[in-house]
């Protein structure tokens, strides 16, 4: 395991981590083994083409978290601490006090609750630590299994941008889901 801390994701071992740009070629190497399913409705694989492209992008959120305006975290196992996901918040505005979440994961890691467990990590971190007030989720109307994580959140359907997100070629529909800071904590309690 290439990371310097890690806060537990539960009992299985799974861990969230910092991701920086000195893990660039690890980087690479997890997009790679997911960049299909990856990139089904989400255009990182084409922004993380080689291993330029990923120094690029981690250095972007490290960037971003120096300027506390997004953070970007790593998904682990639990049995070797290969990276196999993340989540992160591609918006943090603590002004406004508003965070838009997203995540990903490789296809080896589906079906484990990852990411519904880290997104309840970096969203109480949001909310308690950095004062957010409503927390967004973007998602193609199509991409079910990351529709299905903003359900277990608590998260409330705000409406769809009808072909708003051109992917490949194809327009989608984008849905905006979101949780509110008081509603957050009471599902918490």
């Amino acid at each position: 395991m290439t990371t310097t801390y890690a806060i537990p994701l539960g009992d299985d071992g799974a861990v969230l981590c910092p991701l920086e740009p000195w893990q660039a070629e690890e980087f690479l190497a997890h997009i790679d083994r997911g960049r299909e399913f990856i990139g089904q409705f989400n255009p990182l694989p084409e922004v993380v083409g080689d291993l330029e492209g990923s120094r690029a992008f981690l250095q972007a959120y490290a960037e971003k978290a120096a300027a506390d305006t997004g953070r970007l975290y790593g998904i682990r196992t639990a049995a070797d601490g290969t990276l196999v996901g993340a989540f992160l918040l591609r918006r943090l505005d603590v002004t406004q006090g508003v965070a838009e979440a997203g995540c990903w994961l490789e296809p080896a890691a589906v079906g484990r609750g990852l990411v519904t467990r880290a997104a309840r990590v970096v969203i109480d971190w949001a909310v308690e630590q950095r004062g957010i007030h409503r927390v967004e989720w973007w998602v193609a109307s199509g991409n079910e299994p990351s529709i299905a994580v903003a359900r277990r959140l608590g998260m409330t359907k705000d409406g769809v941008l009808r072909q708003s997100h051109l992917h490949r070629g194809k327009r989608y529909d984008e849905e905006i889901w979101s949780v509110l800071a008081p509603e957050w904590r009471a599902a918490r309690g």
